[in-house]
């Protein structure tokens, strides 16, 4: 029983985690939308990858939503699978964001984080709630 109860606060300090640094990715976008342009730009293209990397960022939280819904209503807080899955990929993606940030990494290279790193936890928390939910039988 050890195990499960220090996966549970790992879990929540990377999920915080992996949200801080989308947070702090959000106020310091600039260098890396600077670093999906050539040297020279139109206002247009700016404004073009700049909406491209809010809409990922955006995205992204929306799928904290949903894994912190799970995560906190229950359903899948003990699951030692899922939390190894929201752990490996949150502490991950917390150490893949953080050079993004420094490094100013091009925007495409988020999607690809974003892929491993934040889908793919939320597809497994949808898929957890939807066999914990979904096989119960209604009453006549």
């Amino acid at each position: 029983m050890g195990r499960i109860s220090g996966l549970v606060p790992s879990r929540f300090l990377t999920l915080m985690a992996h949200l801080v640094v989308v947070i702090t990715l959000f106020w310091s976008r600039d260098s890396n939308v600077l670093a999906c342009l050539p040297l020279r730009f139109t206002p247009e293209q700016y404004k073009k990858r700049d909406i491209e990397l809010v809409t990922a960022l955006s995205v992204t939280l929306g799928l904290f939503a949903v894994e912190l819904a799970g995560f906190l209503s229950g359903v899948s807080m003990f699951n030692s699978t899922q939390s190894l899955i929201s752990i490996g990929a949150h502490c991950s993606a917390s150490v893949a964001l953080s050079f993004f940030i420094f490094e100013r990494w091009e925007c495409t290279t988020y999607w690809y984080i974003f892929a491993f790193c934040s889908a793919l936890p939320a597809v497994t928390e949808v898929a957890l709630f939807v066999a914990v939910f979904g096989l119960r039988k209604k009453p006549f």
